[in-house]
């Protein structure tokens, strides 16, 4: 069970956390992530301090604390329980203001950015022992690992998990950070934004559990973004293909990562509100019967690059070459078309673009449109059925088109605009492809 920052955000919902989980009668391993809006600051204090602004940086140190001393009193209620909850945060927060007196580096960002799940993780662990329910706390940073390429090893930290678990063999409910790691050089680090879910989806495929749950502020999975589009629903069932794709392309609710490794041993995962525990949410397994367009996403701050050149583009090894120079500043590509004498591409890492833009060059002439978002239409063979593309293309005749990618997977349909068009398309799309 994994629960996110708005799920631990305040007192009353730490609590509400303690009864999912208690009504349990399966061991269970819970993955919590910082409180919510602890990470944001936790990054404003590196950034201030990256910045030599001590001053700025102590201030928010304060801030975040004092936040934390009015959290815990709500929390928990005996003197014994609020007496080892203030020392954990003079621990941490002793820590913190440590870092004003010493030299900053990208180590210690990354240290300063665990804290938010060590202090949730440490203030529930507290909670339980208070209300005298047995539980065990499970240190992520003696199980996650991630190599060089900062990839998770799933093998290590199934052996590693598997004999933390060994260790309590009485015990049914374990709790553990999310989003915090070692690296290959055994220092701390992290899984990224929204790494707890990660975390969730490894540890539930190391331990081959028997349902990875992830509990967040909405009903599962919705069938378009409620933010902006009105009369959108929860999908009841996904396959792990179509969550995977609507995860990459936009959909907020799930980390895009986190579904590999569930899959890789099919664990089923299932999207749950903690705010309303009774909705059925979204249960993301191997296969679905239901043929058609389940849901539409969308991606922002994506850039598009076209690659002219009617000399190269036959021969063979051209579109390896260009891929080479993506390759080589580790940038991903989203989309691709081709025709007889360009090739486009989209990125949404523009860490390296003047570079990658330069090392083209040799192949012809480029082009670069920013600010584009990719909308994605996703449903299980919705590419095989009569028809689909005709339904999602009329939706968007009002609307330029930039690129379309069909075909390369049977579960989606991809569309590059330019992002000031995205909320129409999304409300076209809404209006267009679903049966209401």
């Amino acid at each position: 069970m994994k629960f996110g920052g708005t799920s631990v955000g305040r007192p009353e919902r730490m609590h509400q956390v303690k009864d999912l989980i208690i009504r349990n009668t399966e061991p269970t391993l819970v993955v919590l992530s910082a409180l919510s809006g602890t990470t944001n600051a936790l990054v404003g204090i590196g950034e201030a301090l990256a910045a030599a602004d001590k001053v700025l940086a102590k201030e928010r140190i304060d801030s975040l604390h004092a936040h934390y001393l009015n959290f815990y009193p709500e929390l928990l209620a005996s003197p014994t329980a609020r007496a080892k909850a203030e020392a954990i945060l003079k621990e941490h927060f002793e820590f913190l203001n440590i870092l004003l007196k010493i030299s900053f580096n990208e180590a210690i960002q990354r240290d300063i950015l665990a804290q938010g799940e060590l202090l949730s993780t440490k203030l529930f662990h507290i909670l339980l022992e208070e209300l005298e329910i047995p539980s065990v706390l499970l240190p992520a940073l003696e199980f996650m690992s991630i190599d060089e390429n900062s990839e998770p090893e799933l093998g290590k930290i199934s052996d590693r998990v598997k004999a933390l678990l060994s260790q309590y063999p009485g015990e049914r409910i374990f709790i553990t950070q999310g989003y915090i790691c070692k690296n290959h050089r055994n220092e701390v680090d992290n899984l990224k934004r929204g790494g707890s879910d990660y975390t969730a989806s490894l540890v539930a495929a190391a331990i081959q559990a028997s349902v990875c749950e992830i509990w967040t502020d909405i009903d599962g999975m919705h069938n378009n973004d409620p933010r902006v589009v009105d009369r959108t629903r929860p999908i009841a069932e996904l396959s792990f293909d179509e969550a995977a794709e609507l995860a990459y392309f936009g959909a907020k609710i799930l980390h895009p990562a986190s579904i590999w490794p569930a899959q890789l041993h099919n664990v089923p995962v299932k999207l749950l509100n903690t705010m309303d525990p009774a909705a059925p949410g979204t249960l993301i397994k191997a296969e679905v019967a239901e043929i058609g367009v389940k849901a539409i996403a969308a991606k922002d701050g994506i850039t598009a690059i076209k690659i002219k050149s009617s000399r190269m583009l036959l021969a063979y090894g051209f579109l390896r070459r260009i891929f080479e120079v993506f390759e080589s500043f580790k940038t991903p590509i989203d989309m691709i078309t081709t025709s007889e004498v360009a090739v486009s591409v989209t990125i949404d890492d523009l860490s390296h673009l003047d570079q990658i833009v330069e090392e083209l060059r040799q192949f012809g002439t480029v082009e670069v449109d920013s600010n584009q978002a990719i909308v994605c239409v996703v449903g299980n063979r919705v590419a095989e059925m009569k028809g689909a593309i005709q339904s999602v293309m009329d939706s968007l005749v009002d609307i330029p088109v930039r690129m379309v990618s069909f075909g390369g997977s049977k579960h989606n349909v991809s569309i590059l605009i330019d992002a000031q068009y995205k909320v129409q398309a999304l409300k076209s799309l809404n209006e267009g492809v679903f049966t209401w």
